[in-house]
């Protein structure tokens, strides 16, 4: 199932990924032909007013002296202009219908390239329209062979009078390889980048479900150990019952119910824990942040282990100031020192030591447990605070523990925006420390 997630997921990432490249690269297209474009229709009006001194004074001059147009044999256009040898650019020169002076009809050419009847000139509706409202006019026209040109007309009044019409046209096919050899570079670079995206997402799906992983793991483990602690003391309960059932009138029999009390106990210890840490989980524990004296919750924590730890031969010594305020919620301090307690009386030899002790931080304050019993592994140490971990000499059943309670006081702790960390103690034995701040959030609902 994770696997088919980790594949959605790089799916998804692709996907996309390619979304945006190709709104990029639309974009990126449709500007730079619309700059093309823009370039193309300034090259045309510099090309069509490149000599509108010649057309307003000689060229208008000589058609209205009478001179024949073209009468130069190749035209104007084909001798001093530097540009007009340029073949992908048609030029003409025209006087359109009722201009200078002509009769409505066709359009009276005047002077053009060699290359202006490849491009279709002239295109007598710009031409007019051009005449008619005394600007440059751009249009996009049929020309010959099916070929898309475009066309600028500039219109140019004569020195002596008259108005006609210069037309420069180019293929739009210009445009259209400028724009395809954009494509050519775009769309390896946009492949090459899906390709390295795939990779990516990959590897960052991989990295994303990581946490998903060990949730899951932990999650199994965590039902499995749930389940082996609710089977033991159901498996006990329910041979205990049938062995009743098979003698009751045995007066061993109220050794065998007191088992099966005491393992029913344990059974509703265990739920309990379990249905805090959910709550824990689900952050639906009430845990409140508001001021109070640890040193106080510390105090009243040992008070309720003084007697066990003296049936235990274990000494509880109490080295405590006289405040210790912080913020956050006493009775789940009080839970969570309580807790502490119980492992250190726990794991402490006969004649050994449990201290607890407490100082003030930069910005609050810490309660510490110290006991003098073997300590813990190294290897083990930072497992401590897992669910259900219990290290190999205290697996056994004897004084109870389920390997839950570090686990529930350490999310307490964090609850309260505090910590609860473990460490091996100089000389020996380990020590439990609780921080709290002395200024906290809002409630956890």
């Amino acid at each position: 199932m994770l696997e088919r997630i980790r594949r959605r997921l790089t799916l998804i990432y692709i996907t996309v990924f390619a979304l945006i490249l190709l709104l990029v690269g639309a974009v990126a297209v449709a500007l730079f032909a619309e700059q093309a474009s823009d370039q193309q229709d300034e090259l045309l009006e510099q090309r069509a007013s490149g000599d509108a001194d010649f057309v307003a004074g000689p060229l208008l001059h000589d058609y209205q002296e009478g001179e024949a147009p073209g009468r130069r044999g190749g035209g104007r256009f084909g001798g001093p202009f530097q540009w007009a040898t340029d073949p992908e650019i048609g030029s003409i020169v025209v006087l359109p219908p009722g201009g200078a002076g002509e009769d409505d009809g066709d359009a009276t050419i005047l002077d053009s390239t060699s290359s202006a009847p490849s491009f279709g000139l002239p295109f007598v509706g710009p031409a007019e329209e051009a005449a008619r409202r005394g600007e440059t006019i751009y249009t996009t026209e049929d020309g010959p062979e099916g070929e898309v040109v475009r066309v600028a007309s500039v219109p140019v009044v004569g020195n002596e009078g008259g108005l006609a019409v210069v037309q420069a046209a180019q293929s739009r096919r210009v445009v259209w390889e400028a724009v395809g050899s954009l494509l050519l570079i775009l769309v390896p670079v946009g492949l090459g980048g899906l390709l390295l995206s795939g990779a990516g997402g990959l590897y960052m799906s991989r990295r994303a479900m990581q946490p998903v992983r060990d949730s899951f793991q932990r999650q199994r483990t965590f039902i499995a150990d749930a389940s082996h602690e609710l089977k033991t003391p159901l498996a006990l309960a329910t041979i205990n019952a049938e062995v009743v059932k098979r003698n009751p009138t045995d007066p061993e029999n109220d050794e065998i119910i007191e088992d099966q009390l005491s393992e029913l106990h344990r059974m509703d210890d265990l739920l309990s824990d379990l249905l805090l840490l959910a709550r824990l989980d689900a952050e639906r524990l009430d845990v409140e942040k508001k001021p109070f004296d640890l040193s106080v919750v510390a105090a009243e924590a040992a008070g309720r282990f003084l007697a066990r730890a003296s049936e235990e031969g274990v000494r509880l010594e109490v080295e405590l100031p006289a405040e210790l305020p912080v913020c956050g919620d006493p009775g789940r301090a009080g839970q969570i020192l309580a807790a502490l307690l119980d492992n250190a009386v726990r794991h402490t030899p006969e004649g050994g030591t449990v201290t607890l002790s407490g100082r003030r931080l930069d910005g609050g304050a810490e309660a510490s447990v110290t006991d003098t019993g073997p300590g813990i592994v190294p290897e083990h140490l930072p497992h401590v605070f897992d669910r259900f971990y219990r290290a190999e000499e205290a697996r056994t059943r004897k004084g109870g523990g389920t390997g839950l309670g570090l686990a529930i006081a350490r999310d307490l702790a964090r609850a309260q925006d505090g910590e609860l960390s473990a460490e091996n103690a100089v000389g020996g034995g380990a020590t439990f420390r609780l921080r709290l701040p002395t200024h906290g959030g809002s409630s956890n609902d």
